[in-house]
């Protein structure tokens, strides 16, 4: 808001006096572009909802694992299970002094 009320003055300033031909070619540069960064802007604001969208879907296609990978799992886990022996663990004990 500050900037505003700075530009108002210079503008009134700059039309006030006769400005040269490369001053108007410098100005009206500096108009297009920022004009242009405004509209690339806002198109990226619009589009960016759709593109992290899309984004969000191809992680979750990479990330997900097959029906194949998930039984592979399973049969692991169970192998893992069967393969360790069935020894007693040892009660856990709450001892008055250290061993």
């Amino acid at each position: 808001m500050e900037t505003m009320h700075e530009l108002i003055p210079f503008a009134k300033e700059m039309l006030s006096q006769k400005p040269n031909r490369k001053m108007v070619k410098l100005y009206m540069l500096g108009s297009v572009l920022a004009f242009f960064g405004v509209v690339i802007g806002l198109v990226e604001t619009v589009c960016s909802p759709f593109t992290s969208e899309e984004r969000l879907e191809e992680e979750e296609k990479k990330d997900a694992p097959t029906q194949e990978q998930m039984k592979q799992k399973q049969e692991n886990l169970i192998l893992e299970k069967s393969n360790k022996p069935a020894t007693m663990q040892r009660s856990m004990v709450t001892r008055q002094h250290a061993s």
